[in-house]
């Protein structure tokens, strides 16, 4: 059996127009990139689709309540929502510092989930 896939490749700014000719659920061809990355681009989105995941969570005793956070790495498609809801889910507590790992391990992915930015703690003096 013959397939066509179409994808708009993200490797670059050129988001080219692929096509993908699926024979047997086999990739046979790639058409349509104007550079490597395009087809190593349609061939990972194939086989096995990934993403990072980007968002924010709650930090309780900091500047700002809410702390941007991402994935170390990209993470299988298929566990992008059981990540987001962990993470919204958690609080943590400031301060916190970019780069810290937040959660080790998300969704039994193996990737780390770190902090995007500094954020400090409130200190809060007492009137007297």
């Amino acid at each position: 059996m013959i397939e066509k896939k179409h994808l708009v490749c993200i490797g670059c700014p050129m988001s080219c127009p692929l096509e993908l000719t699926i024979v047997d659920g086999e990739i046979r061809e790639i058409t349509g990139n104007s550079c490597k990355r395009g087809e190593d681009y349609a061939r990972q989105e194939y086989t096995a689709p990934s993403r990072m995941v980007s968002t924010t969570i709650t930090c309780t005793s900091g500047l700002w309540p809410r702390l941007p956070v991402k994935t170390a790495t990209a993470v299988p498609k298929d566990k992008v929502i059981a990540i987001v809801r962990i993470l919204h889910a958690i609080e943590i507590e400031a301060p916190v510092q970019m780069g810290q790992i937040i959660l080790d391990n998300i969704a039994d992915t193996g990737v780390a989930v770190t902090a995007t930015r500094s954020l400090p703690q409130v200190v809060t003096i007492g009137r007297g």
